[in-house]
């Protein structure tokens, strides 16, 4: 080994756990910003049932330490080592997904039955879950599939089986709109992992004919579509949630009547401090908190799909995809949602949003997007030595005539 190669080796070794920096400083300013809003968004609920001002906030504390403790870890951990376990780890997901519909076993609110009761714990959402084990899986197939990927046969019809049963089972627990962000992270692996772009119009023709089916056949979807055409028509009725959270928006102008001073929290707002915090945000700290937040999730799309294209190969670039859309999907789709922009979904803020399943699993996905990330800053920084050394060695090897290094150089 000559001495150059050696110190690209050396340098690899060096830089393989550093990240991208702008990835990680934004991700830790969104998850201490979703602290400080839980604290400020859940105290009166927290007072008015448990009796404790903070009960929740420390709950979410507990689990933003878990959840870092996970992200940091698997950062460090190289996400290939992963993949022996990922077609056991969907199995079991989609295990628990069904056995959460039994009754008895899943709790029930709502009419729903998407979690697990864990007692003093909270409850666990296995389909949280779902969308890292499925973002994983499809790129595993995908790579495993390669050319195959390209037949109607052995591509597209058994990777729409798979979406189509998936599916299935979130609409059985009423959960569409975990059911659009699961859509969507299975879209981004399989596309970005290499399938034929020809497939692009048929599935979206198939979507939106499942999505009309769905939303018609439901009297409670149905209605969620009329609120959202027109929220003002029943303001103390089906719209009271959207037309409280566009108050909230509104009564904090650009700057906000402060932190800690939100009236919505009040319980005028339902699910002040879960799906409906961007209005809490929006209320305490105005159009500049809000802007910072959605340009926080620009920015961490814009470093995670840079991470995606820069991957090492194919089953980095379909799960760095799949997990940057859909915790940017997801964050897109909430703040939609409570600007009446779309439907009433029921998804949570990444990152923000009080929830413990969502918050752990959401941190660790973004650990695995951070090895990735550095894998892919590794590789072109050892490029760039690479390029550098044989560059040198083309230069050793020529006449010390005067010019000679530099037009090599150049």
């Amino acid at each position: 080994m000559s001495v150059a190669e050696g110190a690209v080796q050396r340098a690899h070794v060096r830089r393989r756990w550093e990240t991208d920096r702008w990835l990680l400083l934004v991700t830790l300013l969104l998850i201490g910003g979703g602290l400080v809003m839980v604290l400020s968004a859940s105290t009166a609920f927290s007072y008015q049932y448990y009796h404790f001002a903070l009960y929740l906030f420390l709950k979410q504390l507990a689990m933003a330490a878990a959840g870092l403790g996970l992200m940091f870890g698997l950062a460090r951990f190289d996400y290939h080592r992963l993949r022996p376990y990922v077609p056991l780890l969907a199995a079991v997901t989609v295990a628990l997904m069904l056995l959460v519909l039994v009754p008895g076993v899943g709790a029930r609110a709502n009419g729903a039955r998407r979690w697990f009761s864990l007692s003093v714990l909270g409850y666990f959402q296995p389909s949280e879950l779902g969308k890292l084990a499925f973002a994983l899986f499809i790129a595993h197939w995908v790579d495993k599939r390669g050319r195959r990927l390209s037949s109607f046969a052995d591509g597209l019809v058994p990777f729409a089986i798979m979406l189509a049963f998936v599916l299935g089972i979130l609409l059985l627990q009423r959960d569409l709109g975990t059911a659009l962000i699961t859509c969507a992270v299975f879209l981004s692996a399989f596309f970005a992992g290499g399938a034929p772009k020809r497939y692009v119009p048929v599935l979206i023709l198939l979507l939106a004919v499942a999505l009309g089916a769905v939303v018609l056949t439901e009297a409670y979807r149905a209605q969620r579509l009329e609120t959202f055409l027109d929220p003002f028509r029943d303001p103390l009725g089906a719209g009271f949630q959207s037309h409280q959270a566009l108050l909230g928006l509104g009564s904090g102008g650009l700057t906000g009547v402060g932190l800690g001073n939100s009236v919505q929290k009040y319980f005028w707002l339902p699910a002040a401090h879960t799906d409906f915090i961007f209005a809490i945000i929006g209320e305490e700290t105005g159009l500049l908190g809000t802007t910072a937040v959605l340009a926080g999730f620009v920015l961490f799309a814009v470093r995670g799909y840079r991470a995606a294209a820069r991957a090492p190969e194919r089953f980095g670039i379909g799960a760095a995809a799949a997990i940057t859309t859909w915790i940017s999907l997801q964050a897109l789709v909430n703040m939609a949602t409570v600007t009446d922009t779309l439907p009433i979904t029921g998804v949570p803020l990444p990152f923000i949003s009080y929830g413990g399943s969502s918050l752990v699993i959401t941190m660790a996905a973004t650990g695995v997007l951070f090895n990735i990330a550095s894998q892919a800053e590794a590789g072109s920084y050892v490029r760039r030595r690479t390029d550098a050394a044989a560059d040198s060695r083309r230069r050793d090897r020529r006449a010390p005539v005067s010019g000679a290094g530099r037009g090599a150089g150049v």
